[in-house]
């Protein structure tokens, strides 16, 4: 089955660009992949323009050695601009895999070990008052989630003030909803190092499912500090490219929890070496997934077929827009998901490939977006802080 062609198709979703990779064969099938780093996706899409000479007339069915291809053929190593583009086509390549056999994906990967895979829901209004802000928590556990997610209030106010409000929001919530939810504080590498260490400490009697990207992400030793003066459950990896970033993460038992992006860490084939690598360390897997549906699909397929996996992040509801969580949007009408989306989980339809399908000619016709930076978050004093 050799590839004729890579098309690369640059998408509108809502305020961002959605960047998939098509992977044309000679049989006449295809099979989609799309790319996860979207901050920057002019660079990846110039990366995916690169690796297309390299796959025209290879053999779609030898995924390995593809990935090897991709990721390897230059003399620097694959960074995560290189990385998403090697992961779409490598989850097109499994899309295809499926399709030429008939089956879904997730058989490929050993078989499902589940029938369906836990999700989170993002709370809306991270900069809620109180009240509002409780009542979003109640209202989608009303609607059947159990696992919710949150970042601390007003990223850019003074980091004190950020810092408790942070923990008395959690508190709040756990008063409120139980122990029978629960909640995930995605920091979102914003709080100082020695606040990380105070917020962990204050919330550790209520019991956090995880903490989320504590620290930022550039220099990972940290979490050997952080580690030492904590009992929480960490959670990190969601910025990283590649089994290599994960290494230290994984090697010195540094989380618990790894932050997995399918769209940014090489694909399904490098996802499923540093899940399996987490495995013989006892560190879970929560997919990142806050990209399009076949980012989502290309995680569920993974997470159906592997044991440690705790819980898929999930933003994007059905593609009619009849369900949203907090911080969710709608899929592009051209296409057909596939897969059941209902609150706390996801269920595979046993169609070919990933199950996702989209009306290419749609798709083509759709206005490209303009390229766009997120609007810088200053603190008070003018300092920058992480997105």
């Amino acid at each position: 089955m050799k590839i004729t062609d890579v098309e690369i198709l640059t998408l509108p979703d809502g305020d961002q660009a959605m960047v998939l990779a098509v992977v044309h064969t000679e049989s006449g099938l295809h099979g989609l992949g799309e790319i996860g780093l979207r901050d920057r996706y002019l660079a990846v899409r110039g990366a995916l323009e690169h690796l297309r000479p390299l796959l025209i007339g290879q053999d779609a069915s030898r995924i390995e050695h593809l990935w090897q291809t991709m990721a390897r053929n230059g003399f620097y190593p694959a960074d995560r601009i290189v990385a998403s583009a090697v992961a779409a086509v490598d989850v097109a390549l499994w899309d295809l895999a499926g399709k030429r056999f008939g089956v879904p994906t997730y058989e490929l990967l050993g078989g499902r070990v589940r029938d369906y895979v836990p999700c989170y829901a993002h709370v809306p209004g991270d900069n809620a008052p109180p009240t509002e802000f409780l009542a979003a928590c109640r209202a989608l556990v009303a609607d059947g989630w159990r696992h919710l997610r949150f970042a601390p209030p007003d990223p850019v106010g003074e980091p004190g003030t950020v810092l408790r409000r942070t923990i008395e929001r959690f508190h709040s919530a756990r008063a409120a909803l139980g122990h029978d939810v629960e909640l995930i504080i995605d920091v979102h590498t914003r709080l100082r190092a020695a606040d990380a260490v105070t917020l962990c400490r204050e919330v550790e009697g209520a019991r956090p499912y995880f903490v989320e990207d504590p620290l930022r992400a550039e220099g990972l030793e940290s979490y050997r500090m952080l580690r030492s003066r904590t009992a929480v459950p960490l959670a990190a990896g969601e910025q990283l490219g590649s089994k290599w970033e994960f290494r230290r993460l994984v090697e010195e038992d540094l989380v618990d929890v790894a932050r997995i992006d399918v769209g940014i860490a090489g694909g399904i084939t490098e996802a499923r070496k540093i899940a399996g690598w987490c495995e013989t360390h006892y560190i879970d897997i929560a997919t990142h997934v806050p990209c399009g549906p076949v980012n989502a699909a290309a995680a569920l397929h993974l997470n159906l077929a592997t044991s440690n996996v705790r819980v898929q992040e999930q933003t994007r509801m059905s593609a009619r827009g009849s369900e949203r969580a907090g911080g969710g949007q709608t899929t592009p009408e051209f296409f057909d998901i596939g897969f059941t989306s209902a609150a706390g989980r996801l269920t595979p339809s046993g169609r070919p490939g990933l199950g996702v399908e989209i009306d290419l000619a749609a798709a083509r016709a759709a206005p490209e977006p303009r390229p766009a930076e997120r609007s810088p978050l200053h603190r008070p004093d003018g300092t920058y802080t992480n997105w």
